[in-house]
């Protein structure tokens, strides 16, 4: 029963992570990768070509293609653990008011702390973009083309594009009318906590980009993302020190990774 309440807590956590990350998996991180991440470092799967396809002759067949695909090791060198008291409880007795709050709070700490890592890993590893001119409402719109122009030129594909961006450039955003408002996009791309659509971009806010740093353009094939709880989150007593009383415990694990830095562009702002 105890090992069931903590794997139910863990993943009620990584739910509310999900639905609380502005770096979600699968829109702006992929989470694929081969092997154990308990072991501290796994093999993701990068891919920088397509299936070559080449004519058909009946009478020779057609020779054997070598494919592309290559495998980075990936360290989950992120180590963050919740260690909270619940006073006056012990576990058995905590009531379950209390063990929802804990748990929520847990996940909303966390997907702050995982944000801010991965913005820093896309604003550091990234490629910093040339144009250096701060954006205003008159060149929000050709400064996101210009990002759009530089990924097309690199192949990175049309669908899945996303364009993380500050407060002061969303609020530019908002008044240019090539922005496609949140209310008219796709159920998908909501569910995703996107705000809107621009020159093919799903537009996502962070307040945690770096001073000066406008927006981020990237595609979720070469940001990678792996995490697991290496002890899943339970309610336990303590001892010796403290009477009466129960913690949620918790440690999770991750890795981060831009395996095409070229592809992940840093919009900023010269000082």
């Amino acid at each position: 029963m105890a090992h069931a309440l903590q794997d139910r807590w863990s993943a009620l956590i990584d739910e509310k992570l999900r639905a609380t990350l502005v770096t979600r998996d699968n829109y702006i991180f992929n989470n694929r990768y081969e092997g154990d991440p308990k072991a501290g470092k796994v093999k993701i799967p990068v891919r920088d070509t397509e299936v070559v396809v080449s004519d058909y002759n009946k009478d020779t067949g057609l020779a054997l293609k070598t494919g592309t695909t290559t495998y980075l090791d990936l360290s989950l060198d992120n180590d963050k653990a919740v260690n909270e008291i619940i006073d006056g409880f012990d576990a058995a007795a905590v009531p379950d008011g209390i063990v929802a709050e804990r748990l929520d709070s847990a996940a909303y700490a966390l997907a702050a702390d995982i944000d801010q890592a991965c913005i820093t890993e896309l604003e550091t590893e990234g490629t910093e973009s040339e144009d250096d001119t701060a954006i205003t409402a008159a060149t929000a719109y050709s400064a996101v083309v210009a990002l759009r122009t530089a990924q097309s030129k690199l192949f990175v594909p049309n669908e899945g594009r996303w364009l993380i961006v500050s407060p002061e450039t969303y609020g530019l955003l908002l008044t240019d009318d090539n922005f496609i408002r949140q209310g008219d996009l796709s159920q998908e791309l909501k569910e995703s906590g996107a705000l809107g659509q621009i020159a093919g971009y799903a537009v996502y806010e962070c307040a945690r980009l770096s001073e000066g740093v406008e927006m981020i353009a990237g595609h979720p094939n070469w940001c990678h993302r792996v995490e697991e709880w290496s002890v899943p989150v339970a309610i336990n007593n303590l001892t010796n020190t403290f009477i009466g009383a129960s913690a949620v415990q918790g440690r999770k694990i991750y890795g981060i990774k831009i395996s095409k830095p070229q592809t992940v562009i840093v919009k900023k702002a010269s000082a």
